[in-house]
């Protein structure tokens, strides 16, 4: 069977009959298959981010704020000065103390996990001994007629209200039940913690009567007045305390 041939300008290729039967017989290219857009998506993603952390470890990239950083804010009022009180005593002796107040509220017929409140308090305060001098009157000091003798009574000292230390207590361990964790959620005053610190302020107060803090003041107080007098060209200075 002869071969037809068609004829080209030279240059522009030959195509044969048969060369087109051959190729129309050849197997069709399967197609190309395609990654899904949520496999590529999170590849993407992961892409970009080790781009812009390796960016911003290297400086070429600005710092950025962080949208979840807090600040504080003290928005307080001025401080107002509401009097001013004269000090006529003399402190002769400071005790510091500390003691853990452990306040548990029972309730009578429910287990602790569902009502109850269990609050382990770490209280530090001071209490000062001091000597009121503003009740000395004439009768209270005695002078010689040379004045070289001087006679001072001074009355006993006593104890200040106990200071609480804020810097030093903290609330070491706090218990809630169920419904007094709702309670206090409802109230606004969780852990009610004024209750701890006056307990704190009341043991503080007791503990410092059974000490010497007393007899150290009104040491101190007749020191301190002895030095005194005896700078100012008395020569025999005696303090004593009142009866």
């Amino acid at each position: 069977m002869a071969l037809l041939r068609r004829d080209r300008p030279a240059g522009s290729g030959a195509t044969t009959e048969t060369g087109k039967e051959a190729g129309a017989g050849a197997a069709p290219r399967p197609p190309r298959r395609r990654t899904p857009w949520y496999v590529a998506l999170p590849v993407t993603l992961a892409a970009i981010l080790a781009v812009f952390l390796a960016g911003a470890h290297l400086g070429l990239f600005p710092t950025l704020p962080n949208p979840f950083e807090r600040r504080t804010v003290d928005r307080s009022q001025p401080v107002l000065l509401k009097s001013i009180q004269e000090m006529k005593r003399f402190t002769g002796a400071q005790g510091n103390f500390q003691v853990i107040v452990d306040l548990d509220h029972e309730a009578a017929f429910l287990p602790s996990a569902l009502l109850g409140n269990r609050t382990l308090y770490v209280a530090a305060g001071t209490v000062d001994a001091y000597t009121d001098l503003s009740t000395l009157d004439q009768g209270a000091v005695t002078v010689s007629a040379d004045r070289s003798t001087v006679t001072v009574v001074v009355p006993h000292a006593q104890l200040a209200p106990a200071a609480l230390d804020v810097r030093r207590s903290y609330v070491y361990l706090q218990q809630r039940g169920f419904f007094d964790r709702i309670g206090e959620f409802f109230s606004g005053n969780p852990g009610n913690q004024q209750k701890v610190e006056v307990l704190a302020t009341q043991k503080i107060e007791q503990a410092a009567k059974d000490t010497e803090l007393t007899q150290r003041a009104e040491q101190s107080t007749r020191t301190m007045l002895e030095g005194l007098l005896r700078s100012a060209g008395f020569g025999t200075v005696t303090v004593t305390v009142a009866a």
